[in-house]
C-alpha cells in the first residue's frame, strides 16, 4: 500500500495541469499510461473541445501516469474509471483478483519493440546477449516486451541483459547518445520523442509481434454494468476523436494544445513544435485503423478475441506471464454496438473543414 500511496500522489500532481471540462457535469477520471502527453492524447482534447463529453454530461480528467502496472493499479483500486494501457500486466492483475476487462481496443497493431541507434553495430535481438536496453520504467511495457523478444531470440532474459531505466524524450536521447543504453525498448511515439531530440533510431526486426494489438481501454467488471452510460460515452469520444485527428493532424495538434496547454513543447518555435506534434499523431494513427490489423473489423474499438489470444499464448510460450489466460476474459465487445453509434463521414467531414475557433 505504501508503494501504490506514492503512484497516487504522483497521479494528483500531474492530473492538476491537465484537467478540462464543465464542472457541472459529472467528472470522470481516465489514466494515460505513461508520463509523456503528446499529440497521442488528442482525441481526448478533440473530445473536450467540441463539446461531445459535455454533451453525455461528463467532464474529462486525463492523469498521466507512470507505467503500465502502477495505472492499472489505479483502476483497480476505483481511482480510475478508465485506463488506455498495454496488454501484458492484465494476466497478473486478474492473478491478483483485480477484474479488470478491456473495453475497447485502442491501437490495433503492435506499437512496442526495440530499436537501436542507426549508427549501433547491433542487427537483430539476438546481438543484445550482455547489453543494456534502456525502458521508461521499470512498471512500464517495455521491460516484459525486452524479456518476451529476448527469450523468443534465444535469450535468456534474467541473465543475457541488463534491463535499465532511460526515461523518456530528450532523457532517453542522451542516455542512448553517452552509450548509457544500448538500445530502447518503448513504443511508436516514444520513439519519435527521441528522433525528435536529435537521436536517429532503427528497429530490430521481430516478425512473432507485428499483428499483436497493442492498447486497450480497461475498465473494472463491475463499471462495465454499473457505468456503462458513462463507458459507451467516453469510448464513442475517443473514437470520434481518432477519426477527426487522422482526418485533419494540425487542427488536432492545435486542439491538443488548446485544451492541455502544458502540452505545448517550449524553447522550439511554433512550426517546429507542430511538424514534431504531427510526427508524432501520424505514427499513432497508424495503430488507429481499423484496416491496421487486416482483419476486416468495421467498428471502432472492436477486439479480435484471436489476436488477443495469440498474444498472451505467445508472452507465455516466453515464460513472461506464468499461467495461460484465456483470451475471452481478458476482453469484452459488450458495449461496441453502442460506441459505435455515430456517423463517422459525418466526424471526418467536420475535421476537414475545421478552421479553428
Amino acid at each position: 500500500m505504501q508503494h501504490l500511496s506514492k503512484v497516487l500522489g504522483l497521479a494528483f500532481c500531474l492530473s492538476a495541469p491537465v484537467f478540462a471540462g464543465s464542472q457541472a457535469a459529472e467528472n470522470v477520471r481516465v489514466g494515460w499510461c505513461t508520463k509523456a502527453v503528446t499529440s497521442a492524447t488528442s482525441p481526448w482534447a478533440i473530445a473536450v473541445k467540441l463539446g461531445w463529453l459535455e454533451k453525455a454530461g461528463l467532464s474529462l480528467t486525463v492523469i498521466p501516469t507512470g507505467g503500465m502496472a502502477d495505472c492499472m493499479r489505479l483502476v483497480a483500486t476505483r481511482d480510475y474509471l478508465l485506463a488506455l494501457s498495454g496488454l501484458e500486466a492484465l494476466p497478473t492483475m486478474r492473478d491478483q483478483g483485480a477484474k479488470l476487462r478491456i473495453i475497447y481496443t485502442a491501437y490495433r497493431n503492435y506499437i512496442f519493440g526495440i530499436k537501436v541507434p542507426v549508427d549501433s553495430p547491433i542487427k537483430a535481438v539476438s546481438d543484445l546477449r550482455g547489453k543494456k536496453i534502456g525502458v521508461n520504467a521499470m512498471s512500464s511495457n517495455g521491460v516484459m516486451v525486452t524479456r518476451a523478444m529476448a527469450a523468443s531470440a534465444g535469450l535468456d532474459p534474467q541473465r543475457d541483459i541488463n534491463i535499465v531505466v532511460i526515461g523518456e524524450g530528450a532523457q532517453a536521447a542522451a542516455q542512448l547518445k553517452n552509450k548509457q543504453a544500448d538500445a530502447y525498448s518503448a513504443f511508436d511515439t516514444a520513439y519519435v520523442l527521441v528522433e525528435n531530440a536529435g537521436v536517429a533510431l532503427r528497429d530490430l526486426p521481430n516478425t512473432d509481434v507485428s499483428k499483436f494489438p497493442s492498447s486497450g481501454m480497461y475498465a473494472l467488471e463491475e463499471n462495465i454494468s454499473s457505468k456503462r452510460v458513462q463507458l459507451v460515452a467516453l469510448g464513442r469520444a475517443f473514437a470520434m476523436g481518432q477519426i477527426f485527428a487522422m482526418a485533419n493532424p494540425e487542427a488536432a495538434v492545435h486542439i491538443l494544445w488548446e485544451v492541455f496547454p502544458q502540452t505545448k513543447p517550449t524553447g522550439i518555435d511554433e512550426a517546429t513544435a507542430l511538424s514534431n506534434e504531427v510526427k508524432l499523431l501520424n505514427a499513432r494513427a497508424q495503430s488507429w485503423s481499423l484496416d491496421a490489423d487486416n482483419m476486416g473489423i468495421k467498428r471502432w474499438g472492436e477486439s479480435v478475441g484471436a489476436n488477443y489470444q495469440a498474444y498472451y499464448d505467445w508472452l507465455l510460450q516466453q515464460n513472461v506471464i506464468k499461467q495461460k489466460l484465456d483470451a475471452q476474459e481478458a476482453f469484452t465487445n459488450d458495449l461496441i454496438d453502442d460506441i459505435n453509434k455515430f456517423d463517422a463521414a459525418e466526424v471526418t467531414a467536420m475535421a476537414k473543414a475545421y478552421k479553428g475557433k
